[in-house]
């Protein structure tokens, strides 16, 4: 499974969305998604470093990293 698909996988599991639920790179995530809020920040994060077994500095964090589903996907794959 490549990264995109895990990240995919954490993002509806931690969100509780519908498991069909399509993403492309340009899915909006933080201010559109209502059940993304700042604890889910925080949720998702942790899932991301236990799935992929990386380490997230906080000052690595920006709101950049989850304005869409492409810009999330490419960070974890550029921490991978």
């Amino acid at each position: 499974m490549n990264t995109a698909a895990q990240v995919k996988e954490i993002l509806i599991d931690v969100l509780q969305l519908p498991s069909d639920m399509e993403f492309d790179e340009e899915t909006a995530l933080l201010g559109a998604i209502p059940e993304f809020d700042s604890m889910a920040v925080v949720t998702v994060l942790t899932a991301i470093e236990e799935t992929f077994g990386i380490e997230i500095d906080d000052d690595e964090i920006s709101a950049d990293i989850f304005e869409n589903f492409g810009a999330l996907s490419e960070f974890v794959e550029e921490k991978v």
